[in-house]
């Protein structure tokens, strides 16, 4: 988890707010509240980013609108509501709108913090994993058409002969493409371009 990682408090329950952000505090978290939904949707463009947690019935603009609202704007803000007793259909229809975990008051401190915890330690997986997603697109749109062949060629194990005759180019050249090609994609041999390909999407699983 980032250290401070920051929580946004969204609740109209001045108490609970307190509570929660003494709770938070206590537990390394840096952490903003907000006594409304439009409270905090008029702060959201200067927030950066950091995870929600939200009462699901508030005056106003409750929980669940909340919800549409980030879902509308494509904003990639984990989501924790709590709700009160008998409010379970609304936290079910708030899970399908994408948030995380729903909380039933009164609940454990415990179960709050490990929410929030496993929330960040997600995003960071999937910001990694959309920073290599990325990164090896970009090393495939840097393959010219005849060093994109010649990959192709090599990942279906084919031989520099093969490749030159397929292409009507020299074994020579090939080499030449080869060598570019695996710089690159950055692949120490074929099995590491394979796996690249298969990552890519060049290869269907």
């Amino acid at each position: 988890m980032p250290h401070n990682a920051r929580v946004f408090i969204i609740d109209d329950d001045a108490a609970m707010r307190d509570s929660l952000e003494f709770l938070l505090g206590a537990a390394h978290f840096a952490v903003t509240a907000f006594e409304s939904v439009a409270e905090f949707l008029d702060a959201l463009p200067h927030l950066g980013f950091g995870c929600v947690v939200t009462d699901i019935r508030m005056p106003g603009i409750d929980g669940i609108e909340l919800l549409k609202r980030l879902k509308a704007k494509s904003t990639k803000l984990p989501v924790v509501v709590m709700t009160g007793h008998g409010d379970v259909p609304l936290a079910v229809e708030a899970m399908k709108l994408g948030a995380i975990e729903f909380l039933e008051k009164p609940f454990e401190d415990d179960r709050l913090v490990s929410a929030l915890r496993m929330a960040f330690e997600q995003s960071i997986k999937n910001a990694k994993v959309s920073g290599d997603t990325a990164d090896l697109s970009m090393r495939l749109a840097s393959l010219s058409p005849r060093e994109r062949q010649v990959m192709e060629g090599l990942i279906a194990g084919l031989s520099n002969k093969m490749i030159a005759k397929d292409h009507d180019i020299s074994p020579r050249t090939v080499e030449v493409y080869r060598a570019n090609v695996m710089t690159k994609m950055q692949a120490a041999n074929i099995s590491e371009l394979v796996k690249l390909a298969i990552r890519s999407g060049v290869i269907e699983q």
